[in-house]
């Protein structure tokens, strides 16, 4: 797939923008009756693609929640099935949105367990450029990890944080860059010692594959104090990365969370 690059925290992603943006419907809640021939080929080329690209390079907990959420080539979610998976596993949601949402409307979803999805899918015309992230995107690469006990508890801490500190722009900006050295872009390393991705920026990016597990970038262990501190930048495939070992080590950084936000920043 080619790469769409993501663009700040939330939701907020920057897409390839062509010349001419086509006029599409966005419904503000999911019509399953609405999906066209058209939308089970585009689900089914996107998804059958992906997976045969994630073979070998994706985090083996990444393919376990895959199969608990019961996605297929052949069919598109239904919000409402989903929805009934993740409530009975992890008391998760996802709700229908049209378009990207605000960092405010984010965070306030997520500390109340509810993940923000579009329920459009792209035309075929635009397999390889979106102008902004659709259901192909949120759902396949987002939704799956919903299913994990250890990984929404971390997630979810997140959006509560975000919204006890919503006016303070320092401690939005270092929960942003939590984020996104984790849910977006983050590695996780197997038993065996080999790196898997785990992160949905780089799950739905074939660059960002390939670079985050060669030997061009940069791979540290997890460190919440030193993410912290660590700005990124949004128009490049990234440079470095941060590695856990399991879902459980970032449930277990969370008694971190808040104190460290206000700890000294560690010497360069």
């Amino acid at each position: 797939m080619t790469h769409l690059r993501l663009m700040a925290i939330g939701q907020n992603h920057i897409f390839v923008f062509p010349k001419q943006i086509a006029m599409r419907k966005k419904p503000n809640q999911q019509n399953y009756a609405d999906y066209t021939p058209e939308d089970f080929e585009v689900w089914k080329i996107l998804y059958d693609r992906q997976m045969e690209h994630l073979e070998g390079k994706v985090a083996n907990a990444f393919l376990v929640a895959l199969d608990k959420i019961g996605f297929s080539n052949t069919t598109i979610p239904s919000f409402s099935d989903v929805n009934q998976r993740l409530n009975r596993l992890t008391g998760w949601q996802l709700v229908t949105v049209p378009n990207i949402s605000p960092p405010k409307a984010f965070f306030q979803r997520l500390s109340e367990k509810k993940f923000t999805a579009t329920c459009w899918l792209r035309k075929k015309s635009e397999l390889d450029y979106l102008e902004e992230p659709d259901m192909f995107h949120d759902v396949f690469a987002h939704a799956p990890l919903l299913t994990n006990v250890h990984y929404t508890n971390f997630f979810h801490q997140i959006g509560v944080l975000a919204m006890k500190y919503i006016n303070n722009d320092e401690v939005i900006t270092k929960l942003q860059r939590l984020y996104w050295f984790t849910i977006e872009f983050g590695l996780m390393r197997s038993k065996g010692g080999e790196l898997g991705i785990y992160g949905a920026g780089i799950i739905s990016s074939k660059g960002e594959t390939e670079h985050a597990l060669s030997d061009r970038s940069i791979k540290h262990d997890f460190d919440i104090r030193r993410i912290y501190q660590h700005n990124f930048r949004t128009d490049i495939i990234q440079e470095e990365y941060y590695v856990i070992d399991s879902f459980h080590q970032l449930a277990n950084s969370i008694p971190e969370f808040e104190s460290a936000l206000f700890e000294p920043a560690y010497p360069d």
